[in-house]
């Protein structure tokens, strides 16, 4: 009779579970610290799939209708799911919601106490931006970038117009602290029955985060005057939170190697600006990596902005920025 009693209960506290959905992996981290104890979040976008240009699934439609609550970026991101989502209760779309200037605030960090602001690249005075097809005044932290775009067949290129705001805002901690605490009152709402266990989730993230955040400054403050450029326009705010400033990204397809003007212009500005480092990302293959930096200094490196191979733990969210810090490091500083 006793085990009948706490299958019993066991059952109907499956029953009675919160099914969270998720768009990409950072988000589902967040998240997964939120629930520890409870059901975890699932997840959307298999990790590899760009949230960019998707393309929903009747299986997704069900997914999405089934869930309790949906947590993505919002229409920067996710433009497929404007449609879907737009007036629908179980939606938190977190980008309306962020004080999205709040990257640009350091005065609560302990460790910015700790380093002198970071001055700018000499280089990027010397430099005006290359591509007249370029999208201008699109965010900030374009400003005195070297940006290049793979103009000569513009079919190759699609998909990764962000808008107006840079939608990648779980890379600055200050946003994924927010978004934590987003999560954590929504949640509350919805099953208050589990209040004090989000709130005791919350309270663990907040202090995790800090350590991390910590730890992530000490590792990338060495290599803070080292110069490096992007494939992808997604760590504005990593960048501005950590003061370790990009010279400029590249717009290029991830299938197809960019044509001959494309890859002479790059070189140059690679050898220009003596860009230690160029990170490209998972997506990308090798012949355009290649060819982008054949006959440079430039070393080359992988970032994933989207956490793909970080495994979803409470702990993920915390993982994936010191793993973010240390595959930067290791090119930067030449530690390979």
């Amino acid at each position: 009779m006793r085990a009948l009693f706490f299958l019993t209960l066991l059952l109907a506290g499956q029953a009675s579970a919160v099914e969270v959905l998720t768009t990409v992996k950072p988000l589902q981290l967040i998240a997964n610290a939120i629930t520890q104890g409870g059901q975890p979040a699932e997840l959307l976008l298999k990790p590899g799939t760009s949230p960019h240009d998707y393309a929903l699934k009747p299986s997704d439609l069900r997914r999405i209708q089934g869930a309790d609550l949906v947590i993505w970026v919002g229409p920067d991101l996710e433009g497929f799911l404007v449609p879907l989502l737009a007036n629908r209760n179980n939606s938190l779309a977190l980008m309306e919601q962020l004080p999205i200037e709040a990257h640009k605030e350091h005065d609560n960090d302990e460790h910015h106490d700790e380093h002198a602001h970071h001055e700018e690249h000499e280089q990027h005075d010397e430099h005006e931006h290359h591509d007249e097809h370029e999208h201008h005044d699109r965010d900030a932290h374009d400003n005195g970038k070297i940006v290049i775009t793979q103009h000569e067949d513009q079919d190759d290129h699609h998909g990764h117009d962000h808008g107006s705001r840079d939608p990648h805002v779980w890379l600055d901690p200050h946003h994924g602290l927010h978004i934590a605490r987003l999560i954590a009152g929504r949640l509350s709402e919805l099953d208050p029955e589990n209040l004090e266990r989000y709130q005791h989730n919350l309270a663990l993230f907040e202090s995790k985060l800090r350590d991390t955040d910590n730890r992530v400054a000490e590792r990338l403050a060495p290599a803070r005057k080292k110069g490096y450029f992007v494939f992808h326009d997604a760590y504005g705010y990593w960048e501005d939170h950590y003061r370790i400033p990009a010279l400029g990204y590249f717009t290029v397809s991830p299938e197809r190697a960019p044509g001959a003007q494309t890859v002479a212009r790059i070189h140059k500005a690679l050898k220009e600006a003596s860009a230690e480092c160029v990170f490209a990302e998972p997506q990308f293959r090798p012949a355009v990596v290649n060819a982008v930096v054949r006959d440079t200094q430039a070393r080359v490196a992988v970032l994933d902005p989207l956490a793909g191979e970080i495994q979803n733990g409470p702990d993920g969210y915390f993982e994936f920025m010191l793993k973010l810090a240390d595959d930067m490091a290791v090119c930067l500083l030449n530690e390979r």
